[in-house]
């Protein structure tokens, strides 16, 4: 899920405190998204426990760190056994200047490796804007992405552009996202957009059996009866999002189902910073409480 851009006058105040004051940089993202204040001492939801694991722990744990480097993941999802999940690394470079476009096939996803939405997908080489593909790479560069909302975990990581294999469909449609709420090494559900491409997306959570879970806005207005199709290889991706997150309290492990099997996406351990309010307050206790 992507988080929604926050003013840039704001940003600059969030980045400014973030540097002196993470802790205090949190609270007052909470109060002004939940119109409380967050328990960190004893927490019970998912949130305020994921908001107490990033101030005490994530910052400094090397395996969290690790994982939520979108290059040096990679190691990690081959120690795991599952390197043939991993898409097709074509290149990765230390800055925008470094790349050699020539050298690319003739479509790819290219990213930085921290943070979200650092993303160029090209379809068609020859139909691609190199100089503005440089230029948004070199502003996203420069973003201090963690202090935004104190994200301890993408601090310090060495920044990297990867460019991976496009495993989009042939029409050039993106591969379905799923998106695996995983806790001590058991994915418990999946959640799926739908809708993107069409300017309407709705997010649906469903059980190991596929089945309508509703535990979030979209989910619990969803018309009686309502289902979508199971996809194909759903138990394997599953099994995949066990493994990935083993050792972990929590992680959101997110996973591409192609026509050559699941794809790893990447694994986040603060969604939306977080500061997920569209999760309804019931759910947030469950998923707490699973932790």
């Amino acid at each position: 899920m992507k988080k929604k851009r926050i003013g840039k006058a704001s940003r600059i105040c969030y980045v400014i405190l973030s540097y002196l004051s993470p802790r205090l940089n949190t609270i007052l993202l909470f109060l002004k998204k939940f119109g409380r204040l967050p328990e960190l001492k004893n927490p019970v939801t998912l949130n305020e426990k994921l908001l107490k694991l990033k101030l005490e722990d994530y910052g400094t744990n090397e395996l969290v760190r690790q994982c939520a480097d979108k290059y040096r993941v990679r190691d990690y999802v081959k120690n795991c056994g599952l390197e043939n999940c991993l898409n097709k690394l074509w290149a990765a470079y230390d800055r925008p200047e470094d790349i050699d476009w020539e050298s690319l096939p003739e479509s790819f996803a290219m990213k930085w490796n921290f943070g979200c939405g650092y993303n160029v997908i090209c379809r068609n080489k020859e139909e691609l804007d190199i100089r503005e593909a440089e230029q948004k790479l070199r502003k996203w560069g420069r973003e201090p992405f963690w202090a935004y909302f104190s994200e301890l975990q993408y601090r310090g990581v060495p920044k990297k552009i990867i460019v991976e294999e496009y495993i989009g469909g042939k029409e050039g449609t993106p591969p379905e996202d799923y998106k695996f709420y995983c806790f001590h090494g058991s994915a418990y559900c999946v959640m799926l957009c739908v809708g993107r491409e069409e300017g309407w997306p709705k997010f649906y959570f469903f059980d190991r059996e596929f089945r309508l879970m509703r535990i979030n806005r979209d989910s619990a207005q969803a018309p009686e009866g309502f289902s979508l199709p199971k996809p194909e290889g759903i138990e394997e991706a599953f099994g995949i999002a066990d493994r990935l997150s083993r050792g972990f309290p929590f992680v959101r492990v997110d996973l591409y189902l192609t026509e050559r099997g699941a794809r790893f996406g990447e694994m986040t351990f603060t969604p939306a910073a977080a500061l997920d309010n569209k999760r309804l307050p019931e759910t947030d206790l469950l998923f707490g409480s699973l932790m």
